[in-house]
């Protein structure tokens, strides 16, 4: 267990990445604010994922692929807590480390970004063989199966290497989350928010997750001022969901949440990834009840087709 001390230093590890750092810098000013007698440090680090920009990220894993490096700083005592993209952090964490906060979402959905001769476009009427950049099968899977006229092509790097890509013409138009675009001070560029009945959002799109060690009840006390329970309610029953699967962030695998009072709505996803099957199902709660309705949606769509979906896309993807 952590040593209690109104002195400590709480030192916060991040990526290196602009979002990543936008994020953190705005959790570390928040926590400052309400702790206005403590001290809170930034650390950044590279992870795998950040390394690795010319590969496909299902081809490499994600089993904590934005977050190990950040995990193992916490667990070695260098770091206190870390701060992620929630739809980053892996349903299961490493022993000895929780989720310690769930912060207000931002809008969770996707958003079209075109190259400028579309801008009289919306993703509906981009013409046949437009070219759209994605590196998320998730994204990949549900386009395909709404728009297979269209042509998909994996794209990586930051928010800023790929926009430049678009405006280079090597794209014709790339899918970002909407919530990123808006951190960044970049929402000009959100030519269209894409409905959910075109694309379910990724598990914990928009919020951030602020990972912690479970041993040190001193900071999970200095983080219950940025929780945000309505949008922990939703992520809980996401990532159960998820969990129940045994998908990653790698899989194409959609969510759409909803709290209205004390029930909470869950919609999921899973399709296959050439886009010819996708089963869709949704389930209604109590709020308090959030990780078990997760648990039998997953249940439900699984039983409907979505095992033997899943099963043919993680051969495929060992298969490489």
């Amino acid at each position: 267990m952590a040593v209690s001390s109104p002195t400590r230093t709480v030192r916060i590890g991040s990526r290196k990445s602009q979002l990543a750092l936008v994020q953190t810098y705005w959790v570390q000013e928040q926590l400052q604010k309400h702790h206005p007698d403590r001290q809170f440090e930034v650390e950044t680090m590279s992870t795998q994922g950040d390394k690795i920009l010319d590969v496909a990220l299902a081809k490499i894993g994600d089993k904590g692929l934005f977050t190990k490096e950040l995990e193992v700083s916490m667990l070695e005592g260098q770091t206190d807590l870390a701060v992620h993209s929630l739809k980053d952090l892996p349903t299961k964490l490493p022993d000895g480390l929780m989720l310690g906060c769930i912060t207000e979402r931002v809008d969770p959905a996707d958003g079209l970004v075109v190259n400028e001769k579309h801008k009289d476009k919306q993703i509906e009427t981009l013409p046949e063989g437009a070219v759209i950049g994605t590196s998320s099968l998730r994204r990949l899977a549900q386009l395909r199966y709404h728009f297979p006229h269209l042509t998909f092509k994996d794209v990586r790097g930051n928010v800023n290497t790929r926009l430049a890509k678009l405006d280079a013409g090597e794209y014709d138009a790339i899918i970002l989350a909407v919530a990123g675009l808006t951190r960044l001070g970049m929402s000009d560029r959100i030519h269209q928010v894409i409905p959910s009945d075109i694309s379910l959002h990724a598990v914990g799109q928009g919020a951030l997750g602020i990972e912690c060690r479970t041993e040190d009840p001193e900071i999970l006390e200095l983080l219950k001022v940025l929780e945000h329970q309505p949008t922990r309610d939703r992520c809980y029953a996401e990532r159960s969901f998820l969990r129940e699967l045994e998908g990653g962030c790698q899989v194409p695998i959609g969510v759409n949440t909803s709290v209205d009072g004390d029930t909470l709505t869950l919609t999921g996803m899973v399709a296959s990834l050439d886009g010819k099957k996708l089963i869709k199902d949704t389930i209604t709660g109590k709020t308090t009840d959030a990780e078990q309705l997760g648990k039998d949606l997953a249940i439900r769509v699984r039983n409907a087709g979505a095992g033997e979906i899943l099963a043919e896309i993680f051969a495929q993807i060992e298969r490489g």
